[in-house]
């Protein structure tokens, strides 16, 4: 069995981190879900820029837009929900098959409505409305306007991807969201089985950050370096599960809800003296999803050596986080840091984006 689908058979389901006109076209997608069991695709602004800029594949689509009285926005959405809903339909069989746990493909609101929970309630209802999936995830920011939003769009059975989330703290408030939100669906009488949320859990730009903070501290701290990220995901994970597999979550789970999944997210690793599959191997387990760019896919397919890590060594997780605090790393702080950028990196992208569909 090849180390993609052991990885599944161990309950964690693999996401590819790209989307693009490209893979659709030639099949890619569709033997990455055939051959390799891909269970979701995420995208993003940045994705997006990429896909559009990089080669011919939307220039017809691109021209005939710009003949439309309609903006740059607009003309970037027609082109972004055209491709989502074919990945979409790629994954709805898996969708179908695994009642409603697999088979998702995620798509961003604006990242100008970061701090606008009004504007991204609408911009997710919108989105839902014009992709017209069932197995579409509205992604938003977990900023404090965003977490609003998302129990507004669980409550109304908009299912959410809770994206930009850089600590424990941030995967708490999300799922803080989620309850809340599922609350409301039940109030409204809506259908708790129908809904679903992943908490996408940042990691590689953790370690680059605490990373250069070492550094600079240097002496016995530069012991430390490369092993927040994984620590802090072994960390939320051993707060999900005696979350959502506790009383707390026992009587939404009996009457259909299911949990929040905590997804990896950024696990290309950046630092060349780390494995390529750091943010990988140490972090499979149950009921979760890591999303993987084309590289660590490949690299995990190669080489990847796959066993249940996620629940390892949680003790020492936390003795680590606890040595980082002596530093002055605190992840909260650090989490809000990453926050701040990962939306202006966002921001730049769609710019970029704009700029490249514009008239």
């Amino acid at each position: 069995m090849s180390p993609l689908l052991q990885v599944r058979s161990l309950g964690q389901q693999i996401w590819l981190d790209n989307l693009s006109r490209a893979l659709l076209d030639e099949g890619v997608l569709a033997r990455f879900i055939s051959e390799d069991g891909i269970a979701g695709v995420t995208t993003n602004p940045a994705i997006f820029q990429k896909a559009i800029a990089g080669g011919r594949d939307y220039e017809g689509d691109l021209a005939r837009l710009k003949q439309q009285p309609i903006t740059a926005e607009e003309r970037y959405e027609r082109l972004a929900i055209a491709d989502v809903q074919r990945a979409c339909d790629l994954l709805h069989p898996l969708f179908e098959q695994s009642g409603g746990n697999a088979g998702y493909v995620s798509l961003e609101v604006s990242p100008a409505l970061a701090h606008d929970a009004e504007g991204t309630v609408a911009a997710g209802k919108r989105l839902h409305a014009q992709v017209g999936r069932s197995n579409l995830l509205i992604k938003v920011p977990g900023t404090p306007a965003g977490l609003v939003a998302v129990e507004r769009l669980i409550g109304e059975g908009i299912n959410v991807n809770v994206t930009l989330l850089f600590s424990p703290a941030h995967a708490r408030a999300a799922a803080d969201a989620y309850l809340r939100g599922l609350e409301r669906l039940r109030a409204a009488g809506g259908a708790l089985e129908r809904a679903m949320s992943v908490a996408s859990l940042f990691l590689s730009r953790v370690d680059t950050l605490i990373d250069a903070r070492l550094d600079a501290i240097g002496g016995e701290a530069l012991s430390l370096r490369g092993q927040a990220a994984v620590a802090m995901a072994r960390l939320a994970y051993h707060a999900w599960h005696e979350r959502f597999h506790g009383p707390d979550f026992a009587a939404l789970r009996a009457a259909g809800a299911r949990p929040q999944y905590l997804l990896w997210a950024s696990t290309g690793t950046k630092n060349p003296a780390y494995s390529d599959l750091l943010y990988v191997e140490p972090l499979i387990g149950a009921e979760t999803v890591t999303t993987l760019p084309d590289a660590t896919l490949a690299a995990l397919r190669d080489h990847g050596r796959v066993s249940e890590t996620l629940t390892c060594d949680v003790d020492a997780a936390r003795a680590l986080i606890d040595q980082l605090a002596t530093h002055g790393v605190d992840l909260d702080e650090v989490g809000e840091t990453l926050q701040v950028d990962g939306l202006m990196q966002f921001e730049q992208a769609f710019g970029r984006l704009l700029e490249q569909t514009g008239s």
